[in-house]
């Protein structure tokens, strides 16, 4: 039977015996062992009760495992719903509810209270899967057959649920077709010059669509290799780096790379391409890696709900501060968020896109897909940005970071570039606040470099004649970090609560 996604993998495999996933520990899985085991795992769902189009919650620790759970939910029709492994049981229970999966999925160790959920919410199974081929899952496939008719679905059909991140608000979950992943994927693939030969540095995690989607089904599409390790560890990736060909990271992994003496042009000599995404990376960093390897890292910019929009080049100027051009295939443009009109080439305003990568809607939400989509079927991003001369584009913040104070628009990024260029500073974020007299408050947080001794004064002295004084800081705070989810993405929600009452209004 035809299945959009799984067709193109087993296509793309086109060797059996090739390596697909090999572990730091030395444990080789084969595409020969991807097929035979995610059929195992297909007829286990299958005798489990789930059917086409239902969803498998999964919150489960990385593993090779993870992945072919993943593939054998897409051969078995359903739509697997990956989970930060994070999330506490109070946070689960809202998943669980929104999505009733027919099955869920958990570490063994967590599965006393997450059944307990799973059965309030009416959930007719809970399995175990463990990092070690051991759960109770592990168990059942161990005795299924290595052969599964795999169930048909088309490119509409959905492959995924990835709930949003939740900064604001409630998550949303966020539905993703066959085709969404499968486009975007092969788009990569050829934009990346991704081939059979390459070996991925594997040290992201598997429940966000960078380590899962743009990560692991890029190197399907390849029929390419990965190394495969539980989460990041310098002296593991430096271990393995001389046998991999390509890497991607979160700005996290290059700045601790960075710090680390290892890292030199004779220790990425057998590297070909860094790739970083999930938050900005700061130009500063950016230059300390060219400079100590040569490479130039490769940003780009995606989200949840249309996984990777745009790129920097694989040939050409790869500029710091930028996510560089459109990929083949997706449109982009940057509107007045108020009127929803085009602006002008280089100025500032809210970030458009559209294209196979783009999600079909909220799960169960159909009022705010509808508030999510201009009628020409743009996808209002809410990240704020603009298309320069040279037509890259930056991004300067989401729209729900703006600061208006005393009626001026402030964008963070500016005021944020500003204070990250100057000495002994590591990075900062810049939020609004409550203000009596200005509304908000522009009020800069800032980690200062190891060993560096910064102070407000001397931060604010600097700023004065660079910004207009309505963009200058009402108030310099200084730390030791900023507050980050896992995927490395300042939480500046956070930073509004903590600060939110330092003006007194």
């Amino acid at each position: 039977m035809s299945n959009h996604l799984f067709d193109l993998v087993r296509l793309h495999a086109a060797d059996p015996t090739k390596t697909f996933i090999e572990t730091e520990t030395g444990r080789v899985l084969t595409y020969a062992d991807l097929q035979a085991q995610t059929a195992r795992l297909a007829n286990v769902l299958v005798e489990l009760g789930v059917k086409a189009g239902d969803r498998v919650a999964v919150q489960v620790e990385k593993s090779p495992e993870a992945i072919l759970l993943y593939l054998a939910c897409i051969r078995a029709g359903a739509a697997f719903l990956p989970l930060n492994t994070a999330y506490t049981l109070t946070e689960l229970e809202y998943f669980i509810s929104d999505a009733e999966p027919a099955l869920v999925i958990c570490d063994p160790a967590r599965r006393e209270g997450i059944a307990a959920l799973a059965a309030a919410a009416g959930v007719a199974a809970v399995e175990t899967l463990g990092r070690a081929q051991d759960g109770s899952l592990a168990h059942k496939a161990a005795q299924a057959k290595p052969v599964f008719d795999t169930v048909a679905r088309g490119p509409d059909d959905l492959a995924a649920i990835l709930y949003t991140s939740g900064t604001t608000g409630r998550s949303k979950g966020a539905m993703l077709s066959h085709d969404n992943l499968a486009s975007n994927a092969l788009t990569l693939k050829d934009y990346w010059r991704f081939t059979a030969d390459d070996v991925l540095l594997h040290a992201l995690p598997i429940f966000h669509t960078h380590g899962l989607f743009v990560a692991t089904n890029t190197i399907l599409m390849a029929g390419a290799s990965m190394l495969f390790l539980p989460k990041f560890d310098a002296e593991q990736v430096f271990a393995l780096m001389g046998r991999a060909t390509t890497m991607m990271g979160v700005p996290t992994f290059y700045v601790r790379l960075v710090q680390d003496e290892r890292l030199t042009r004779h220790a990425t000599r057998h590297m070909r391409l860094f790739v970083s995404g999930s938050a900005p990376l700061l130009a500063e960093t950016h230059r300390s890696f060219q400079e100590k390897t040569g490479h130039a890292i490769l940003e780009r910019y995606g989200m949840t709900e249309t996984n990777m929009n745009t790129s920097n080049p694989y040939e050409g100027a790869r500029v710091a501060g930028t996510v560089g051009f459109p990929l083949p295939g997706v449109s982009l443009r940057v509107t007045d968020p108020e009127t929803g009109a085009e602006v002008a080439r280089g100025e500032i305003g809210m970030i458009e896109v559209k294209g196979p990568n783009v999600f079909k809607g909220y799960w169960r939400q159909p009022e705010k897909t509808a508030a999510e989509f201009r009628d020409d079927r743009y996808f209002i991003t809410g990240d704020l940005g603009k298309i320069d001369a040279d037509g890259y584009v930056h991004i300067v913040g989401r729209g729900k970071d703006l600061v208006i104070s005393g009626g001026y628009n402030v964008y963070p990024k500016e005021v944020e570039t500003e204070i990250d260029g100057m000495a002994g500073v590591a990075e900062s974020a810049v939020i609004g606040v409550p203000h009596p007299d200005f509304g908000e408050g522009v009020t800069a947080v800032v980690v200062p470099e190891k060993g560096a001794t910064l102070n407000a004064g001397g931060i604010m002295s600097a700023l004065e004649g660079r910004l207009a004084k309505y963009k200058l800081p009402k108030r310099i705070i200084i730390v030791e970090d900023l507050p980050r989810n896992t995927m490395g993405k300042v939480q500046k929600n956070v930073l509004r609560d903590t600060y939110k009452g330092i003006y007194g209004g």
